[in-house]
């Protein structure tokens, strides 16, 4: 031991009354933080923390909520439901069928839903299963969400322009209906 270091600090030894009232503190700590943890899970269960006195609509709420409450303010629950169908594609026509068939779009106001397939065979079967197909999808999204599925097939060969276009041809799809 060198001479410029102090002396090391004995703790005192601790008593009766002064054991007592450290483990009378560590308690309340320790009940303290399980009564903080409590009231939290209340709170989040009793729908979160207040602004105020009373709830309104400056209250936090879960994600979820929110995400809910502003679908609903929007109008947009019908979209988001067809946009929920196209995410579960797959369930709802069999990986088959979803394999060869994607849905693109979605027309609210006339309550049609485009699907593109990627060979004439597959748009044929497709045609053929529409009417269970919708019957399907407005048991899933409510009645009349979808009212038609139009199904368009592959897509043409690219258009070439140059030369030796005929004036007025559309190009090589131009002999197809």
């Amino acid at each position: 031991m060198s001479t410029n270091e102090p002396p090391p600090k004995k703790t005192p030894e601790l008593s009766g009354v002064d054991l007592a009232r450290v483990a009378l503190r560590a308690a309340k700590e320790q009940a303290r933080a399980r009564g903080e943890a409590a009231q939290q899970k209340r709170q989040a269960r009793s729908g979160g923390l207040r602004s105020g006195a009373r709830g309104d609509r400056r209250d936090p709420m879960p994600l979820g909520a929110a995400i809910n409450r502003l679908i609903a303010e929007r109008g947009w629950e019908t979209p988001a439901a067809v946009g929920g169908v196209m995410g579960r594609w797959p369930q709802i026509v069999g990986e088959d069928l979803a394999r060869h068939c994607v849905p693109q779009s979605y027309d609210e106001d006339e309550r049609v839903l485009v699907v593109r397939c990627d060979s004439t065979a597959w748009a044929t079967q497709l045609r053929l299963l529409a009417p269970q197909l919708v019957a399907r999808l407005n048991e899933d999204l409510g009645h009349g969400t979808v009212r038609l599925i139009k199904v368009q097939g592959p897509g043409g060969p690219a258009r070439r322009y140059g030369p030796l276009r005929a004036p007025g041809s559309t190009g090589p799809g131009d002999t197809y209906g």
